[in-house]
């Protein structure tokens, strides 16, 4: 029953969140080359699992997510520039995303590369769109500089560049992690981050959900190395065994194929503790954190 309910809940919410980001890149006076890249990676699919969070975290507060759809919408913006910018030949080299050609295979290296730069700006304009009654002038002050932590050097990009130098190396596992927790654990957390801040959340509350996050994030990850190893090529959508094609070292790599099921429940489980530690309504939270753990894509 949970489950339905979180369905009908992702469903409704990310309708919303799809029109916004078209209507968002519709609205520019931009060329249109541009705008069709932008749109193009905006609407590849995905579990847009980022908003997801956020709205489920406004939920949590008893706040009408729908107030939070311009952060969701630029935190959406910059995962997919980072997906653009990943899938170049001069980084992952991806042919496939999501079962479509990658933006450079259908626009070409170049507009891809500004596809992606467009997005990433234009997001921070975007997370100053919430309602100044809903988010005042200092609460988009700490979003966006938050924001720019969890994408930038400090976050995303210092996690990628970590991954790139990682290639045709055995990594430890604490180096392992380092990336992971950057890369892709940064943003997400700052999905769950961005609602506690809009929701005016304590210091001691902030922590918690931000532990949540955190190992979410980690469990995130590890689920993706696995089914890069045993997942169903037309379920993830592009080619299983990219990662040992590009000679990186993984959770299965490092720990075997059950150490890393078994570090995946791990983070699952202490997710849901620091949930518990808050005495709000995370029936969402929870069951996006199982979503997380039991995912085939």
């Amino acid at each position: 029953m949970k489950t339905r309910v979180l369905d009908a809940f992702r469903k409704e919410y990310q309708q919303l969140l799809n029109r916004e980001l078209r209507a968002l890149v519709e609205k520019l006076d931009a060329p249109s080359v541009i705008k069709d890249s932008m749109i193009y990676s905006l609407e590849a699919g995905g579990k847009r699992i980022r908003p997801l969070l956020l709205f489920a975290t406004l939920d949590a507060f008893g706040i009408d997510p729908k107030k939070g759809i311009p952060a969701a919408a630029a935190i959406e913006m910059i995962h997919t520039y980072s997906l653009i910018h990943d899938d170049l030949p001069s980084m992952d080299n991806d042919d496939l995303r999501r079962g479509k050609p990658t933006n450079h295979k259908v626009f070409g290296d170049a507009i891809a590369i500004l596809a992606g730069d467009a997005l990433l700006t234009y997001s921070f304009e975007v997370i100053n769109m919430l309602s100044d009654d809903f988010a005042p002038p200092p609460v988009k002050t700490r979003l966006v500089i938050e924001m720019a932590k969890a994408a930038g050097a400090e976050g995303m990009v210092g996690g990628q560049v970590a991954d790139m130098e990682g290639e045709n190396k055995v990594l430890s596992l604490e180096e392992l992690e380092y990336i992971h927790i950057h890369k892709t654990g940064k943003l997400l957390k700052f999905s769950v981050v961005a609602g506690a801040i809009m929701a005016r959340a304590n210091e001691s509350l902030l922590q918690n959900l931000s532990s949540f996050a955190h190992h979410l994030g980690l469990a995130f990850q590890i689920q993706d190395d696995i089914l890069d190893l045993v997942g169903n090529q037309q379920l993830i959508g592009k080619p299983v065994g990219s990662d040992t094609v590009n000679h990186k070292s993984t959770y299965p790599q490092l720990l075997s194929l059950e150490g890393a099921r078994a570090a995946l429940q791990k983070q699952i489980m202490m997710s849901k503790e620091y949930l518990k530690e808050t005495d709000l309504n995370t029936i969402f939270l929870n069951e996006i954190t199982d979503l997380v753990a039991s995912r085939d894509h």
